[in-house]
């Protein structure tokens, strides 16, 4: 906003939680002013983590897939929250490895209630550890006939409604109840709050301010065909204030602020909308009342117990079904001295159980208690170490670490415990703290942590050897990887495809890795050679449904021309007589992106296609035709190369029985109606459109079904050769 006088630009900052004409009025009504010292603090915390894992992950990765070929992985990342997350999940794994079960013996009784019913009486002593021991427990009680009543009791209790909802507690739930991961789990809930269906996702708060409205959006509940007849009833009633939680001073808790049905949300937007709005009912119901009885037995010399529940009032219960108390039989009435006939005493033989391995929510909890990521990071940091093959997630939502990711913890713990151990992180979140209240220095804080990270960085580079005699045991090396597929142009040996990600080939003999395009199939292309550097073609492809192309293993990673950019195939290299090149098979430029040339695809009959060299664009073309080829010839009217076409004589859709024609596919009427433009079903990363250079033959003008395309690019060799060079 400009001061009416000075002319200074000012900004203002609207502060809402949820977008509704009341808050967003209100928040535009009230501006207030950024604060400073909150965005030191978030610059610091990007800076660091950006710096911090940028160096340790390229270091990682060039390091070891350098040198192991199954690592599986295109990304070994570090991350100053990520790492201590991936800790977590191994340490528990060794927890698991490590556990050596024991056995144990439980005393067991059942007296007779009744002609009908049999209580099984729990054993004071739980369990004991041995087997001798046990047996003489059991022979001191398996002669009596009765057990005698010593004590009775009955109490009431309440359970107490849950606090207001925050993120860590909607995404330990979406993972544990609703099997929804906290990634997925969030943009869920980030739809939901842009459409105006919940408030703010991101909140630390689970204590609502005294001036909250909390009958307004109980009201927007109370026609709602599932919990109408609930909400009517508690504003009828009146609600019960909710519990006092933690006041974050950020958002409100999170909050339904109209209705929604199952038909208009669908799916997991649904299943998570409707757990919010429960969650926010019962946050204002009443406690759940129910009745504890307990009768104590003395069975010779032991003491066992049996309980029993009533529930007296559901409480919230009623809207949050899952967490009602679990329905037990009524105790029968008696009184102290009262015995009951004994039906069985038994020993029973069990065994310790190791831990299982961390579920999603666990690993939220742990990750909040010791103060790793914020409640908006926490999905991001549980996603990336799925995503980087560190972790996979196995029934019931666990963790299971990879071989990937207990190697590299294991070796964090051989070179640097820090790096993998919460603390560290937890003293730079506190100082980041500081800096968002004004009690700390930004550039203090920011240089001596760099300080500290640079000089264990620098350890770590000087230790890799302890982590690399791990992943010696647990990985094979490049050499003794892979399968022989093309042949090296420096020394004329089979090169070895390694196909676990990132995929590439290697040269033993040599000693040189090629990196190849992700997300496709690689095949030899025919033997041949490029005509630069004499490396075997390889022909990539992303199926049938998708675009293919060759390229050279050494041009792909060294590109040969300065218009050219590392991650190019043959379809975009502009060699000026290469047979695979884009000037002898550029058709002419894409329809739908501006840097983009059709190529035509000559691996691909009878089937025919053209694809677009940077973006998805596939034009199938000419089926069952026996040959297509590029002619040199350009279209008069739009400068497109020309196709020569042979189709086959019992398919031919040119008159007179002709086989053979040559024409634009832009412009021939013959060939417009052979042509149909489509998307690939996936392709390489790199070739999604966008800006680049503008080379090849012809600049699109973007009309379906296949568009007119610029003029062509000179095929004279002589003016190419002196493009390359300008």
């Amino acid at each position: 906003m400009n001061k009416a006088h000075s002319g200074e630009k000012t900004v203002f900052r609207a502060q809402f939680s949820s977008i509704t004409d009341t808050d967003i009025c209100h928040a535009m009504a009230h501006l207030g002013s950024p604060d400073h010292n909150e965005a030191l603090s978030v610059d610091a915390r990007q800076e660091l983590d950006l710096r911090i894992g940028c160096a340790f992950t390229r270091f990682q990765t060039k390091y070891f897939q350098g040198k192991y070929g199954d690592l599986d992985s295109s990304l070994i990342s570090f991350g100053p929250c990520q790492t201590p997350t991936l800790g977590f999940c191994v340490e528990r794994h060794d927890k698991i490895q490590s556990f050596t079960p024991e056995t144990y013996w439980v005393l067991q009784a059942k007296v007779n209630a009744d002609e009908n019913r049999t209580l099984l009486l729990d054993w004071d002593r739980v369990r004991v550890f041995d087997r001798e021991i046990a047996q003489m427990f059991l022979n001191m009680t398996k002669l009596e006939k009765e057990a005698q009543v010593e004590a009775t009791s009955k109490k009431e209790k309440a359970k107490q409604r849950p606090l207001a909802l925050n993120t860590v507690e909607m995404l330990r739930v979406a993972s544990s109840s609703l099997g929804m991961g906290p990634q997925h789990a969030m943009q869920t809930a980030e739809r939901l709050y842009t459409q105006g269906y919940i408030s703010y996702p991101r909140t630390e708060t689970t204590h609502y301010p005294e001036n909250f409205d909390l009958k307004g959006p109980l009201r927007q509940q109370s026609n709602h065909p599932y919990w109408a007849d609930t909400v009517k009833q508690l504003l009828v009633e009146g609600i019960n204030r909710p519990r006092k939680g933690h006041d974050a001073g950020d958002h409100p808790p999170i909050t339904p602020m109209k209705a929604a049905t199952e038909v208009e949300l669908g799916g997991d937007a649904w299943r998570l909308y409707e757990y919010i709005t429960r969650h926010f009912i019962a946050t204002v119901s009443y406690d759940c009342r129910y009745l504890q009885s307990t009768i104590a037995f003395r069975l010779g010399p032991e003491h066992f117990t049996c309980s029993g529940k009533t529930v007296l009032s559901p409480g919230f219960t009623a809207i949050m079904p899952w967490q009602s108390v679990p329905l037990e039989e009524s105790l029968p009435t008696c009184q102290c001295g009262d015995t009951f006939p004994v039906s069985e005493v038994k020993l029973l033989e069990k065994q310790t159980s190791p831990p299982d391995y961390l579920t999603e929510a666990e690993l939220i909890t742990l990750m909040e208690k010791h103060g790793i990521g914020t409640d908006a990071s926490i999905p991001v940091h549980i996603n990336n170490i799925c995503q980087r093959n560190y972790v996979t997630v196995e029934s019931g939502r666990r963790l299971k670490p990879t071989n990937l990711g207990i190697v590299l913890v294991h070796g964090y713990y051989k070179i640097d415990v820090e790096l993998v151990q919460p603390t560290i992180r937890s003293a730079v979140e506190k100082q980041l703290n500081l800096i968002a209240q004004g009690r700390a220095d930004y550039r203090q804080v920011l240089g001596h942590t760099l300080d500290v990270f640079k000089r264990k960085f620098h350890y770590f580079v000087d230790s890799i050897a302890g982590m690399d005699e791990l992943m010696e045991v647990s990985f094979s090396p490049l050499a003794a990887t892979g399968k022989p597929l093309s042949r090296c142009g420096k020394c004329h040996r089979f090169m070895k495809y390694i196909q676990a990600k990132p995929s590439r080939l290697h040269c033993s003999h040599c000693d040189e890795t090629y990196t190849l395009p992700p997300n496709g199939t690689i095949k030899l292309y025919k033997e041949l050679r490029c005509p630069l550097d004499d490396f075997e073609l390889v022909l990539w492809s992303s199926g049938s449904r998708g675009k293919s192309y060759p390229l050279c293993p050494y041009c792909y990673n060294h590109p040969p021309f300065r218009d050219m950019k590392k991650g190019m195939g043959c379809n975009e290299c502009t060699h000026p007589t290469c047979q695979h090149s884009l000037s002898m098979l550029g058709v002419g430029q894409c329809v739908e992106c501006e840097s983009g040339v059709l190529v035509l695809d000559p691996t691909s009959g009878p089937k025919w296609k053209m694809a677009c060299n940077r973006c998805n664009v596939v034009a199938h073309c000419f089926e069952n035709a026996h040959r297509v080829r590029v002619a040199a010839d350009t279209c008069g009217v739009c400068e497109a190369a020309l196709l020569d076409v042979d189709f086959n004589k019992a398919k031919s859709p040119l008159p007179s029985g002709e086989t053979q024609h040559t024409g634009c596919v832009f412009c021939d009427p013959v060939f417009q109606e052979l042509v149909e433009l489509k998307h690939a079903a996936s392709c390489h990363p790199m070739h999604r459109g966008g800006p680049g250079r503008r080379q090849g033959r012809g600049r699109g003008r973007g009309r379906r079904p296949l568009g007119k395309p610029g003029p062509r690019r000179p095929k004279d060799k002589m003016s190419a050769l002196a493009a390359y060079f300008v």
